[in-house]
């Protein structure tokens, strides 16, 4: 007898990673939240009303119908600042990947294909880089240079770089001397051709994993610069600065850094999840 039960198709291995899925669907919904903010916001990141200062979340006793997570201490609505705050965090978390991203494969793949002199020079500059805290490096340039959203993504993005150099010369070095390589090379291929034709797609698998990682690390460090009152400066409705300004309400009004500091642990978790999913859907060693 035929078997007519209907045979149930298995689900695509990007489907069956848990965390992959968690962390795409939750970054996606930021970046949707981010892109449509001026329209889903309900009312001006920027207006004050001291005669609405403080109000509370909606499930505590006293709070407004029309501010649904409270105001701030200027009586600003919470609940718009954070999600115009998206937009910063993903701002500085994309371009800090863009411009570290550019510079350390760039580097990466020249050392790791040209090897001898090239190789040990730019190994060198990767060695004093990895020399250098981030974070201390940051807030003795944002201090003398001064805070903005534009110092900050520069800063940041010059100063995570060094991981792509790293991965992208390993890889590079590893297929070199593999044989579409030397073909390339036989049949009067520029070096620069071969490098972004035959080499760069082969690495990218890697490198798209470090992107994740360096991307969650920038949204870290702009919200600690903030917070220390050396990233985006106010009025922008930093997570990290919301964080700074609620501090000194924090003991009687714990929502008003809660709010903030989740909206952080969940960009940061979705980033992570999410690179994790791509490292072992691409088949990336650890």
């Amino acid at each position: 007898m035929p078997d007519n039960k209907t045979r149930v198709k298995p689900k695509p291995a990007i489907l069956r990673h848990g965390g992959f899925t968690i962390g795409g669907s939750v970054l996606a919904l930021l970046v949707l939240i981010a892109i449509f903010a001026p329209i889903i916001a309900p009312h001006d990141p920027f207006l004050q009303s001291l005669n609405m200062r403080m109000k509370p979340p909606f499930w505590h006793d006293g709070s407004v119908p029309g501010h649904l997570l409270g105001t701030d201490q200027l009586g600003r609505d919470y609940l718009s600042r954070l999600i115009y705050g998206t937009q910063i965090s993903l701002a500085i978390g994309f371009g800090a990947v863009l411009i570290s991203g550019f510079i350390g494969i760039s580097l990466g793949v020249m050392a790791g294909y040209f090897g001898g002199w090239v190789d040990s020079c730019i190994n060198t500059l990767i060695t004093t880089r990895l020399s250098l805290p981030v974070v201390l490096v940051a807030l003795a340039i944002v201090a003398v240079v001064g805070g903005s959203l534009t110092v900050v993504l520069l800063v940041i993005g010059l100063l995570l770089w060094d991981q792509f150099a790293v991965v992208a010369r390993t890889a590079t070095q590893q297929l070199r001397n593999a044989e579409y390589v030397s073909a390339a090379r036989v049949m009067g291929t520029t070096h620069m051709h071969i490098m972004l034709r035959e080499i760069m797609p082969n690495i990218r698998a890697p490198l798209i994993v470090v992107a994740t990682v360096e991307m969650a690390n920038a949204v870290l460090i702009e919200a600690a610069l903030s917070f220390l009152g050396l990233g985006v400066q106010a009025p922008l409705p930093s997570w990290g600065l919301m964080l700074s300004e609620g501090k000194n309400f924090m003991f009687f009004n714990a929502w008003i850094i809660t709010l903030p500091g989740l909206c952080l642990f969940a960009l940061a978790l979705s980033i992570n999840l999410l690179g994790d999913g791509l490292r072992d859907l691409l088949g990336v060693k650890k």
